[in-house]
C-alpha cells in the first residue's frame, strides 16, 4: 500500500463521514488528504493530520472527527491499527504484506511506475535558455537548460502535454554587431567598436570564407548580410550540438524573424496582427508620434511603446508577437525560465498577458533563476572572459553538473566547487545515487549466478526495519514526482534519490539476496531480489528525470 493508495483511503473514509451526517454537507473535503512518515517508527508506518484540518472548518473537536476516522480505518483491508496521537494527529500501521505490495508493483510498471495523470489535459509551452546565437553557450546558461528540461520531464512524467522551445534572438542590433565582427575578423581587421570578441569569432570568420570567399572583397553593406548569416547558422548549430551534448533537447526552434516577416497573403506581420490584438481589446493609444499599450491597467510600473516614433517595432513588440504566437498554437500555459537578470520582465509580461484579454495566474508562470558560479573552472580561450559550456562537460561531464545544478532551487544562488562534482567518493550525491543503482545492478547479476530468481514474491517476509524503511520510501516515489512537477522544484526529485539510495545501502549492509555459503535458498531471498530490482528500477525512473545516466557498473 503505498501513501497514495493511503491517502486515497483516507479519502474515501471522508466522504462517508459526510453522508452518515458526522461532517457537515457543506464541508469541503480534501481530494488527497497528506500522509507522512512519522519522525518515530514507534508511532506507526504512516501519520496525517486531516483531522485536525477539518475540525477548525466544521466547528467539531479535532480528536471527535479523528475518532471516527480512526474506526473507519481500522476496517481497511492492510491497514493494521489506527490509533489518535496528541490534539488529533492519526498514526497508522501497514501490514508487510500490504506495505510490501508496492515492490511487485514498482517492477512490473518499470519506468512507468511514478507517472501518472495529475496534470493529464494542460497543454504547455516552456521556453528556456534562449540563448542570443552571437556566441558559445557559458556557464550562465547551464543552470536552466539543466532545470528547464528537467522541468518538461517531470510535467510529461504528471500527464501534461509540453513542448520544449527555444528563442531563438536572431532579429535585431545584436545581429548587426555580430554580422559585422565577422566580418571584420574575415578581412582581418580589428574588432568593430561594440562588436563581439574571442577567438570563436575568427573561427566563424574562416568557415564563412571557406563557404563564401567573396566575403573578403565585396563591399561592407553586401558582404555583412553574408557573414552575419553564415556566421549565425554556424553559431547556432554549435549551440544545438553543447545542448545534445549536456542531453537537452528542444521541440521547436523559434526563430524572432519570423514575427518580423509580412505574410504572403496579408502583407501583416505577426508583430501588426499582435497590435491588432491588443488594439481590439482597448489597452493601445497613440501619443508622441508612437504606439503604446496601456500595461499600467494591469499592473505594470510604466506603460509600453509598442511602435517608436520612427515607425521601429520595439522589443515589447516582439515580446507580445511572441506571446501570442504561443497561444495562438494552442497552448494554454506558458512557462518562461528567465535568469536573474530578467526579473523586471515578470510585471511586464503579466501585464501583457492581461492586456491580451488572458488570465495571467492561469495563461502565465515566469520563473526566475538566480546566478550560478564554478569555482576552479577556467576561462574559455575561445571565448575570452566566459566559461563555455563545452568546456565544462569536458572537465566534469554532463551527469555531475546536471545533477548538482537539479539538486538546489533555482531561487537561489548557486556558488560550487569543481573538484567536489568531479569527485568518485560517497560525499558527492550524484556518485552516491548512481553507484547505489551500479549496486542494485551488481545484485542482480551475482543473484543470477547463484540461481536466485522471482519466481516467488512473499512480501510479508520483508520485516527486517531496513527494508520496511526502503519499501516505504519506494512507496513515496509517486508523490515526490507530482509535487515536484506542480511545484516546478526538480531538486525534491535528486533530494528524494539520495534519501533512497540511503536506505537502500542500509538495507545492502544488513539483509542478503544470496544465502550464505551452501545455504538453501527461501522466499525471502527471492523476495529481497524483488525489493533489489525494485529499487534499481526508481532509482533510473529519478535520475531520468534529471536527464542524468544510470549506470550499472562503477
Amino acid at each position: 500500500m503505498t501513501p497514495t493508495e493511503l491517502s486515497h483511503h483516507i479519502a474515501n473514509v471522508l466522504r462517508g463521514m459526510q453522508a452518515d451526517g458526522i461532517l457537515p454537507p457543506d464541508l469541503v473535503l480534501p481530494e488527497e488528504p497528506r500522509v507522512d512518515r512519522p519522525k518515530s517508527r514507534d508511532h506507526g508506518d504512516w501519520a496525517t493530520n486531516v483531522a485536525m484540518q477539518l475540525a477548525g472548518r466544521s466547528g467539531l473537536k479535532p480528536r471527535d472527527v479523528a475518532e471516527t476516522l480512526v474506526a473507519r480505518l481500522a476496517e481497511v483491508p492492510g491497514i493494521t491499527s489506527a490509533e489518535i496521537a496528541g490534539p488529533g494527529f492519526v498514526n497508522l500501521r501497514i501490514d508487510a504484506s500490504a506495505a510490501g505490495s508496492v515492490v511487485k508493483d514498482i517492477v512490473d510498471a518499470a519506468a512507468a511506475y511514478g507517472t501518472g495523470r495529475k496534470l493529464a489535459g494542460r497543454s504547455i509551452n516552456l521556453e528556456f535558455v534562449s540563448a542570443n546565437p552571437t556566441g558559445p553557450l557559458h556557464l550562465g546558461h547551464t543552470r536552466w537548460a539543466a532545470l528547464g528540461d528537467s522541468i518538461a520531464r517531470l510535467l510529461r512524467a504528471t500527464g501534461a502535454n509540453v513542448v520544449e522551445e527555444y528563442y531563438i534572438n536572431d532579429a535585431g542590433a545584436q545581429m548587426d554587431r555580430f554580422g559585422y565582427s565577422v566580418l571584420a575578423a574575415a578581412k582581418g581587421e580589428p574588432t568593430p567598436e561594440g562588436g563581439y570578441p574571442g577567438a570563436y569569432i575568427g573561427e566563424l570568420a574562416k568557415a564563412v570564407l571557406a563557404e563564401h570567399p567573396e566575403v573578403a572583397t565585396l563591399p561592407a553593406d553586401e558582404a555583412m548580410p553574408i557573414a552575419r548569416e553564415g556566421g549565425y547558422q554556424i553559431q547556432l548549430a554549435e549551440i544545438k550540438r553543447s545542448l545534445a551534448n549536456f542531453n537537452v533537447h528542444f521541440d521547436v526552434w523559434f526563430s524572432e524573424r519570423t514575427l518580423h516577416a509580412a505574410d504572403p497573403e496579408s502583407g501583416r506581420s505577426a508583430i501588426d496582427q499582435a497590435l491588432d490584438t491588443l488594439r481590439a481589446q482597448g489597452n493601445v493609444y497613440d501619443e508622441n508620434d508612437a504606439t503604446w499599450v496601456r500595461t499600467t491597467a494591469f499592473g505594470d510600473d510604466k506603460d509600453r511603446v509598442f511602435v517608436r516614433s520612427n515607425d521601429v517595432p520595439t522589443y515589447f513588440a516582439a515580446d507580445a508577437a511572441y506571446y501570442l504566437s504561443k497561444r495562438a498554437r494552442g497552448y494554454e500555459e506558458l512557462i518562461y525560465l528567465l535568469g536573474a537578470d530578467h526579473h523586471g520582465y515578470v510585471g511586464r509580461l503579466k501585464a501583457l498577458s492581461a492586456a491580451a484579454g488572458d488570465d495571467p495566474d492561469k495563461n502565465l508562470t515566469v520563473l526566475i533563476g538566480q546566478l550560478v558560479n564554478l569555482n576552479g573552472a577556467k576561462l574559455s580561450k575561445r571565448a575570452g572572459n566566459i566559461v563555455e559550456l563545452d568546456d565544462l562537460l569536458e572537465w566534469i561531464g554532463s551527469d555531475a553538473l546536471r545533477y548538482w545544478l537539479a539538486r538546489f532551487p533555482a531561487d537561489s544562488p548557486l556558488s560550487l566547487e569543481g573538484e567536489a562534482l568531479r569527485s568518485r567518493t560517497n560525499d558527492n550525491p550524484v556518485f552516491y545515487v548512481q553507484y547505489a543503482h551500479a549496486r542494485t545492478a551488481s545484485v542482480a547479476r551475482n543473484a543470477a549466478v547463484a540461481g536466485v530468481t522471482r519466481a516467488v514474491f512473499e512480501p510479508a517476509t520483508l520485516d527486517h526495519p531496513t527494508e520496511e524503511a526502503l519499501i516505504a520510501r519506494l512507496g513515496q516515489y509517486p508523490d515526490t514526482v507530482t509535487r515536484a512537477a506542480e511545484l516546478r522544484e526538480p531538486h525534491r526529485i535528486a533530494r528524494y534519490l539520495e534519501d533512497l539510495a540511503a536506505d537502500f545501502h542500509r538495507w545492502y549492509d544488513n539483509c542478503r539476496v544470496i544465502p550464505l555459503s551452501d545455504g538453501a535458498i527461501e522466499p525471502v531471498h527471492q523476495s529481497r531480489l524483488w525489493l533489489n530490482d525494485a529499487t534499481g528500477q526508481v532509482l533510473r525512473n529519478g535520475l531520468e528525470l534529471l536527464g542524468v545516466s544510470a549506470p550499472d557498473r562503477m
